[in-house]
């Protein structure tokens, strides 16, 4: 290329011969035989040569200038990894890890999202991560417990209206009419309670679901407790003399009721007060979605309301097994201890369930305690009797009720 400065004293032929060297000048390994530039002068007798690349006919297949490179581009969604040899322009490309992205070519490092957004398919940008909760739509699990929890809640009203058009008849006073309705209503509320844990959790259904499903069921609780005393009381009452007779009435059922219902009011406002559920975004459970759900607040206060109940149904029991050898007029203890049973075996399988899951799942295992809770509340206390009012009207006599072996 010393060559390629020329004296202005030179003439035109050997401007020429000049010229002609430079045409076959290789450039970057590539050979050309075209013009490929011009000749420049400072006006001082030096010149100078500048190539024109787009003159030059190179060998290739979109006719580029050759790179001098021995590695492609990384692109978009990828990093570039030094290689294992001495050129620094060499190296390889690697996919971005799992939550990061890179949206330049050639990168040299990938780029975590926000917590609320998530790479996309090729991990070139960030979007938005999905929402995930129990919807009262689109899911079928919505859907099931929808319709479940309105038959549930029909079936309860049914059996509260059949109490009610025969509440003088031996079957509904012999089980105590006012406990039964307001078991029955404390039954139907907690059926219409769980749609409180369906759709996107805001702060107030946050406050109002546990609350609600707490002193709901404390009242139904707390009633067949009533019921497993009276009966104790009403058997024990029977025998001449006996100063059990003053506690029968509706008096001592009520209060029961009143006093155990009272108690949980006073645990939920306690929890309401010092650390009151909320809602909750969490962005870490899962790396590609945001989990909407209620923060209890309280731990403590949580489970201090299902413990309570548990006390409840713990010892209604108790109470209604030793009771259940009572003659055979009495034997509504061993309907409540069966349906006792069900109720603490229930909600103590769903501790475990419910803290091994996330998502609406832990919503999907509460709700299910609960259908199956009351339905073993249900089934177990008022079956038989609506079978013998509806279907055996003949034994609904005070008669049948007194004699031995029935009910």
């Amino acid at each position: 290329m010393s060559h390629a400065k020329v004296s202005a004293k030179k003439g035109n032929e050997d401007l020429i011969k000049q010229f002609g060297v430079l045409n076959h000048v290789l450039v970057n390994g590539s050979v050309f035989t075209t013009h490929v530039g011009i000749f420049h002068s400072n006006g001082l007798g030096n010149w100078k040569f500048e190539f024109d690349f787009t003159l030059i006919n190179w060998k290739n297949k979109k006719n580029q200038v050759p790179k001098a490179q021995c590695s492609e581009s990384c692109l978009p969604g990828y990093r570039k990894v030094p290689g294992f040899v001495i050129q620094s322009c060499c190296h390889s490309c690697v996919t971005c890890a799992y939550g990061e992205m890179s949206n330049i070519t050639d990168s040299e490092n990938c780029m975590k999202c926000p917590d609320h957004e998530w790479p996309n398919e090729n991990r070139t940008r960030c979007i938005s991560k999905q929402s995930e909760f129990l919807p009262f739509a689109d899911d079928t699990l919505s859907l099931v417990f929808i319709v479940v929890s309105l038959l549930c809640f029909g079936k309860t009203l049914l059996v509260l209206v059949v109490f009610i058009l025969h509440q003088d008849t031996p079957v509904v006073k012999a089980n105590n009419k006012s406990l039964s309705f307001v078991l029955l209503v404390s039954i139907m509320l907690g059926f219409l309670c769980v749609f409180l844990f369906l759709g996107r959790p805001v702060d107030v259904t946050c406050l109002l679901r546990q609350v609600s499903f707490g002193i709901l069921f404390t009242i139904a609780v707390s009633s067949v407790l009533a019921k497993t005393i009276m009966v104790c009381i009403a058997f024990k009452a029977t025998k001449p003399n006996s100063v059990w007779k003053k506690w029968i009435g509706v008096k001592l059922p009520t209060c029961i009721v009143l006093a155990c219902s009272n108690v949980q009011v006073i645990i939920c406002v306690s929890w309401l007060s010092i650390s009151p559920p909320f809602q909750e975004l969490d962005t870490h459970s899962y790396q590609e979605k945001i989990i909407i759900q209620c923060n209890e607040g309280s731990v403590i206060g949580f489970y201090s309301v299902l413990g309570y109940m548990g006390i409840l149904a713990a010892v209604s029991f108790i109470i209604a097994f030793f009771a259940r050898t009572l003659p055979d007029s009495y034997n509504e203890a061993k309907y409540i201890t069966f349906s006792m049973l069900v109720f603490c075996s229930v909600w103590i399988a769903m501790i475990p369930a419910y803290l091994s899951t996330k998502g609406k799942y832990t919503v999907a295992v509460e709700i299910f305690a609960i259908l199956i809770s009351n339905n073993g509340l249900l089934y177990c206390i008022f079956l038989t009797k609506c079978f013998i009012i509806l279907c055996r009207p003949e034994l609904n006599t005070k008669r049948y009720l007194h004699s031995k072996g029935n009910i």
